[in-house]
Order: C-alpha cells, then structure tokens, then sequence
C-alpha cells in the first residue's frame, strides 16, 4: 500500500473501504473500496478524520481483504452455512442456512484464530439455530494479506472440515416409557408426556406413542424392545433414574440389551441422566428434574441427538463447563450460558 495525502487523492481509486461511525445511528462504509475521489469527497473524508488514504499497489504475493475474506468463508463453511454475499472492510457473516444445530470444531477453530493477519469467531457449539441465524464471522485483519499466510489458513480450514456447519434436525420417530408405580396405579396424574410432546413438536419431531409402566425392570425391558421392534429412532424414558430402591428404569433399560450406556452428567438440573445406545438406537432416560425446572439436561441433549450426533460419557461430563442453569426469572435458552461447553 501506498499513502498520500487526502487532498492529493482526488482522481484516484480508493484501496479500502472508508469507514463511517455515527453513534446510535450508523456503521459502516462511506466510501467503497474502488470509488474514484472527487474534488467534493475531500471535505468529507476530513471530516471522517482522514488525512492520508492508502491507494493500492500491485505487490507480487499479497491478497486484498475483501477477495481474502471470501476464500477464508468457503474455507470455514461446511453443509448447512450460508455465506453474506458480499464482503465489507474484509469481513464476512455466516448464516444458517436452515433451522438445526449449529456444530463447530472448536479446537480448529482456535487453531485457525492463532494464524496471523486472519480470524473468526462463532456462536457456541451445538446450539440451536433457526433459518438465516447468524452463526460465525471471518475478516481478513490487514488491508492486504500475504499469500502464503491466506493459503496456511485456508489449508488449515479444509483439512479439518467442517469447521462450521449446521446439522439440520430430523423427523425422528419417538416413543415414551413414563414409569413409576404411583403413575401406573393411577395414584398421581402423569405430566411428563405433555413437557415431552412440546419439546420433541419444537423440533419437528413426532412422539408416536406413550405407554405408562410399574417399576417393574422386567416390564420395562420388554417394553422398550417392543418399541424398537415397531420402528422407533428414539426412546425416551421418565423416571426413576435416582439411587432409590424402587427406581428401577436404569435396569430395565439395561436389560433391553443396550452396548453403550453412559449414567450421570455433569449438569444440573439434571445430574440422574442416562443416555444408552442399542446399535444406532438411542434411549434417553430423563430424571424427574425435567418437570420441576423449565431446562435441564433434557433440553441440552435433545437437540443433538435429533441432528444425528451420539454424545458419549465425555459429552456428558464435558458440560460440566456451563452447565449450572441460573434458573433466571425470564428463561432466554438457548441464547444462554446453559450447556455452552467451552471445547
């Protein structure tokens, strides 16, 4: 880049966009990277607080950051981004392209962050996005950037792609167990199905049935494998995930005949949980928390599991970075510190 005076600049293209800043009202560019100055542009970019302009140089090896930024978008964006279309000051937004889970390779991600002259920041992993939410940022940081650092970095981004996608959410078929003897004998109403039913309709999931069953391991067992048997691609379970004597949905979810079983999360509410693989078949087992507390370990767990992502025991305990809910007057989940593990 070359520097010259403003007042000398008059007739020649700009090399970088020239920022505007009016608090409360505008940010953003006043003048364009290209504009051709004009005799009556030179009060106004005084006025903006410029008194020398750079004019672009043709540098063998070097990128502007406008066409760098695009490439380091491309690079970034896995299945479900859409990118802005066009970039501004070197920088471009990242939107999800449909409603999903947003995933993010947090440790390429800060791999990438430690690239000099090139940067992007995202929202946290695995939360939930809607249709054209925003998602991540990329800027190339200098007005030009060297070729080899631009290449380093869009490397970096392919070889561990995707750095960023959003996981659209599937219509899975999902069955409930709600057990506990008090329910079965009709002692007291059950009110998980319908704190069940309205999380799963927010996904556009659909819960197929609900069957009500005693604390009784051997009912429980033949119960669920009669659900996969039906065609089912989630179960859930309530109830009786604690360490009381009768609280037995633990065993009989083990008895099915599950391979992966993970108990306990580092979550709370939501400690008691169970997440238990048969094949690629999840079972969920939700603690009777879910229906005292607005979000619990259900609502951080869910989500992933309706995007086809099978957390494991260090999913569960990795939570434990954020996962204290505030139980805050006015609940905002997901735009929450909730669940938002740092890696």
């Amino acid at each position: 880049m070359k520097t010259i005076k403003v007042e000398d600049a008059v007739g020649l293209a700009l090399a970088h966009d020239i920022t505007e800043i009016r608090p409360g009202e505008f940010k953003g560019p006043a003048f364009r990277k290209g504009h051709r100055v004009g005799a009556g542009d030179v009060c106004r970019l005084m006025r903006l607080g410029k008194r020398h302009l750079y004019v672009h140089e043709d540098e063998a090896g070097k990128i502007h950051e406008d066409e760098a930024v695009v490439e380091l978008a491309r690079a970034l964006s896995g299945p479900g981004i859409r990118i802005e279309e066009r970039p501004s000051e070197g920088k471009l937004q990242l939107y999800a392209a449909h409603d999903g889970l947003a995933v993010i390779n947090v440790e390429a991600l800060i791999a990438f962050n430690m690239i000099p002259d090139v940067m992007c920041a995202s929202i946290h992993t695995f939360t939930p996005v809607k249709k054209d939410g925003k998602i991540a940022g990329t800027r190339a940081v200098p007005l030009s950037i060297r070729r080899d650092v631009l290449d380093r970095a869009v490397a970096l981004a392919v070889d561990a792609a995707p750095v960023i996608a959003v996981l659209p959410f599937k219509p899975l078929r999902v069955r409930l167990a709600v057990t506990g003897s008090e329910v079965y004998d009709g002692l007291i109403e059950d009110r998980f199905e319908a704190v069940v039913r309205r999380k799963l309709t927010a996904y556009g999931a659909t819960l197929l049935e609900t069957v009500i069953l005693p604390d009784d391991r051997a009912v429980i067992a033949q119960t669920l494998n009669g659900f996969e048997e039906k065609g089912t691609d989630l179960i859930i379970t309530t109830g009786g995930m604690s360490v009381d004597p009768d609280d037995v949905t633990r065993l009989g979810i083990r008895d099915m005949g599950v391979h992966r079983e993970y108990y306990g999360a580092g979550v709370l509410p939501g400690t008691m949980f169970l997440l238990a693989y048969r094949g690629e078949l999840p079972v969920m087992g939700i603690p009777a928390c879910a229906l005292y507390h607005e979000r619990t370990v259900f609502d951080l767990m869910l989500p992933r599991l309706l995007a086809g992502v099978h957390p494991d025991n260090r999913d569960l305990a990795a939570l434990s970075h954020g996962g204290l809910c505030l139980d805050c007057p006015v609940c905002h989940f997901p735009a929450c510190p909730f669940g938002k593990a740092g890696r």
